[in-house]
């Protein structure tokens, strides 16, 4: 049997422009430098025979209330920017979701036929101890952490502990660091094997210079997290941060999209 391969795309959302490196990294070069954040999701498609017909969704987005409430620029709906690479909320049937952040884990009751993957310890951290304590929930929205709960109930969770396979040669990882249960994909291609390193490396400055981003809940997870990104990824070009707007910038663009770019594609030179 031939080793399954897949297209990966990343679907630009929304931007946050008014961010620093002093807001961003708990030990920055420049204070005052700029360093805005640009907001994705990531869709994994089947590219050959022996990964026919599997689409993963990874994370889910926020909606426009929350960017108004937030104050970040909303461009398009992340469940409605999957069109752009022929694909429907429908044809949606697994969804990894990193964590449950406000701006990774919105747009549930919109992908009708998915199961949602999650590792045991981000749900224990979300409706947890934890939560009694302002400063460890602000990251967190308490409707889509209840929307959570509910579909546990509906038996549509796919709870790992660890590392798990949720697709031909597509696997997810626990790294924490950022949130408690804060998972990664590693998801072969033609190119070699890509990590959607999500929240485990905001920007590619974070795991290149070893710079943590400012908000996390266990420093020494995020930095073995980047070392797990590393022994994972074929190069360091095949980790994929989570909010970099230079990856909108360093991979091909889907033609017609500059929203969307397509990882599996060599980067820009």
């Amino acid at each position: 049997m031939s080793t399954p391969l897949y297209e990966v795309f990343a679907l630009r959302y929304a931007h946050f422009a008014d961010r620093t490196q002093g807001s961003n990294l708990i030990f920055p070069d420049d204070h005052a430098a700029p360093m805005p954040l640009d907001f994705f999701v990531w869709v994994v498609k089947g590219a050959n025979e022996a990964a026919r017909g599997r689409t993963i969704l990874v994370d889910t987005g926020f909606d426009a209330e929350s960017a108004v409430r937030r104050n970040r620029t909303w461009i398009r709906s992340p469940i409605a920017a999957l069109e752009s690479v022929g694909v429907t909320a429908d044809d949606v049937h697994d969804v990894v979701l990193s964590h449950l952040h406000w701006d990774h884990a919105g747009h549930w009751h919109e992908l009708p036929n998915a199961k949602f993957h999650l590792q045991d310890a981000e749900m224990d951290y979300a409706t947890g101890r934890c939560m009694c304590h302002e400063p460890m929930r602000r990251p967190f929205d308490i409707e889509q952490v209840c929307t959570a709960v509910r579909f546990v109930y509906a038996e549509r969770v796919k709870f790992h502990d660890g590392t798990a396979e949720i697709a031909p040669g597509v696997h997810v990882h626990k790294v924490g660091g950022h949130s408690k249960g804060l998972q990664i994909l590693s998801v072969p291609t033609a190119r070699g094997t890509i990590v959607l390193a999500s929240d485990a490396a905001h920007f590619w400055h974070n795991i290149r210079r070893r710079s943590p981003f400012v908000l996390l809940h266990n420093l020494q997870d995020m930095i073995e997290g980047w070392e797990l990104c590393e022994r994972l990824a074929d190069s360091p070009d095949h980790i994929i941060p989570g909010h970099d707007p230079e990856v909108t910038r360093r991979f091909p663009k889907l033609p017609g999209d500059d929203n969307t770019v397509q990882l599996h594609l060599d980067p820009i030179a």
